[in-house]
């Protein structure tokens, strides 16, 4: 519940930080021009986002002739979760990863790599892809689609503060310096506050698989393994495609070892703590 919360208080920011920056900036003109263009190019990314990122990694769709363990796997958490069983798909990668994507639960797919597969046990698999499918559930694709286009739409309007910033009758800036510093940290703020987003919403799909599978501490036990063969097997197609990085449930380029407030994903080691407290409880 809290991290619900904690998204939404996030959401909020980056709106009113869009709406304090248009006003310094752009103006209502700059404000609606950056916010349709933003909107433009993220409606087609959430709208084709699935069927790119699977092709980026070159993800085979399987079935329960072809991956009988693993379709039969994701069909009985999609039917814990009540959710519609989504596609699924394998992805010939020794690195040990897997995502979801997908506009909407009727429109969802789940990626694992084939090295996940050889690493965990099926109790830590059925956590990951738990864990895969309360993002599906949640909706986070609507989520961070929301949070990078208000996010673009700032930069942009920092981009168009030659352009369009306050004037006096003479032509000159009126906040000359305000502008600049605005232009400079405003893309900054809102970076920040996307990534914070994207580290809430790990958090309450840790919490959300964790309660689909019934097992947080194989969960657990999966994002530690995850992280100690990271750190010496890359992900090759998140290295060409580093875009993508923040869809899996560890990112690959960081080895899970990058912390702070730059990160997409929080750290493995309160991932691990949160769960195991809930499996305590």
């Amino acid at each position: 519940m809290f991290n619900l919360f904690k998204t939404a208080v996030l959401m909020a920011a980056i709106t009113a930080l869009f709406m304090a920056i248009g006003s310094v900036l752009g103006g209502r003109q700059g404000m609606l021009l950056a916010l349709v263009i933003a909107l433009g190019m993220n409606f087609f990314s959430y709208w084709f986002s699935d069927k790119m990122v699977l092709k980026m990694y070159n993800a085979q769709e399987v079935d329960e002739r072809s991956a009988p363990q693993f379709f039969r796997m994701v069909q009985e958490l999609a039917q814990r979760a009540q959710l519609p069983m989504p596609r699924v798909y394998l992805i010939d990668e020794a690195a040990p990863n897997a995502f979801a994507t997908g506009r909407n639960p009727e429109h969802a797919a789940v990626a694992a790599t084939t090295g996940i597969l050889r690493v965990l046990s099926e109790r830590e698999l059925r956590g990951v892809m738990a864990h895969e499918l309360a993002h599906v559930k949640h909706r986070d694709i609507l989520i961070s689609t929301i949070s990078a286009t208000m996010a673009g739409a700032i930069s942009m309007l920092a981009n168009f503060a030659m352009l369009f910033s306050p004037r006096d009758s003479e032509g000159r800036q009126t906040n000359p310096i305000v502008a600049m510093l605005v232009m400079f940290l405003a893309p900054i703020a809102a970076g920040l506050i996307q990534m914070a987003i994207s580290r809430a919403r790990e958090f309450e799909a840790d919490r959300g698989g964790a309660e689909i599978s019934g097992d947080p501490a194989a969960l657990a036990s999966a994002l530690d393994k995850i992280q100690r063969y990271a750190q010496g097997q890359p992900l090759e197609a998140a290295e060409r495609h580093p875009e993508t990085a923040q869809m899996m449930i560890m990112n690959p380029l960081s080895g899970g070892g990058i912390k702070g407030l730059f990160s997409t994903h929080p750290s493995t080691e309160e991932r691990i703590a949160r769960l195991m407290a809930m499996a305590r409880g």
